[in-house]
């Protein structure tokens, strides 16, 4: 089943993706008018039902796609994540995962623009595979984290190359507002029974920058949870977006930018397809 956000007339709600349309599942499933409402109630499986017997609400060309989960409680990302994308970057691999965090304000959805910020013209394109946590738990084992995870879905780390050098640490280049896009959709974990047996592909402007297989991660999904959920409680709605493999504009000669005008995609093979405009910040 795929899950998504989205807004419509002005009012956010979250349904299903069928081949008609969208089945607004938010005015269906009482309680529950946020996809993360519907993870931390458990009722995946009422929706999966809604989605197999209603007729659509909307064409998907009738709605605003807003971040798979707008509201999540945490983004925890990763970093140096492909040995590739370390090798690039002349650092080397550490044994435990790099983590830093974005904010809800950081993301948007698919088809709606990304914003270039007006104090740098260093924005770099990151695709990536995330997942959202679908059952809470703490210290989980890795060879239980699969039972915690609701699905997959697409992200672009959008990344202010410049800012991120300020200091040792990430945050300042990695959340600005809207710098990064988080879509189209959730596929849920029934229907990607391996994360690792996946293909990502970024393009920009059409032509292919980013190209791996999910198998390359240097952490692999499970370890992640395990590592992360000793660190803090995983509850629904948790978004973790696990690494970019290399290719990215910093590391090319001469360095390749997004600019206002440019279209980024992120496909990941049994999920979908990503796309955003970018757009310059008003001055």
């Amino acid at each position: 089943m795929k899950l998504l956000s989205f807004i419509t007339d002005g009012h956010a709600s979250f349904g299903a993706v069928t081949d008609n349309g969208v089945v607004d599942l938010g005015t269906r499933i009482a309680g529950c008018t946020t996809l993360r409402q519907l993870l931390e109630a458990g009722r995946v499986a009422e929706a999966a039902k809604h989605a197999a017997s209603a007729a659509p609400d909307h064409a998907l060309d009738e709605i605003t796609f807003a971040p798979v989960i707008p509201d999540p409680g945490k983004i925890i990302c990763v970093g140096l994540n492909y040995r590739d994308h370390v090798a690039e970057t002349g650092r080397t691999v550490t044994e435990k995962p790099a983590l830093f965090v974005r904010f809800p304000c950081s993301q948007v959805g698919h088809l709606q623009p990304i914003v270039k910020p007006k104090v740098s013209d260093d924005f770099d394109y990151e695709g990536e595979l995330a997942l959202v946590i679908g059952k809470a738990g703490r210290h989980i084992s890795a060879s239980r984290a699969r039972d915690h995870i609701a699905g997959y879905s697409c992200y672009n780390e959008g990344s202010i190359r410049d800012w991120q050098r300020h200091t040792s640490q990430f945050l300042s280049g990695k959340t600005f507002a809207e710098s990064g896009s988080f879509g189209p959709w959730l596929v849920t974990a029934d229907e990607i029974p391996d994360p690792s047996k996946l293909n990502l592909q970024t393009r920009l402007n059409g032509t292919v920058v980013q190209d791996t297989t999910t198998d390359l991660l240097i952490t692999a999904i499970p370890e992640l949870i395990a590592y992360i959920s000793t660190i803090c409680p995983l509850v629904p709605g948790d978004v973790i977006v696990t690494g970019t493999p290399g290719g990215v504009g910093a590391k090319r000669k001469p360095p390749l930018w997004m600019r206002p005008g440019d279209t980024v995609e992120v496909e990941i093979s049994g999920i979908g397809i990503l796309r955003n405009k970018v757009v310059a910040e008003p001055a």
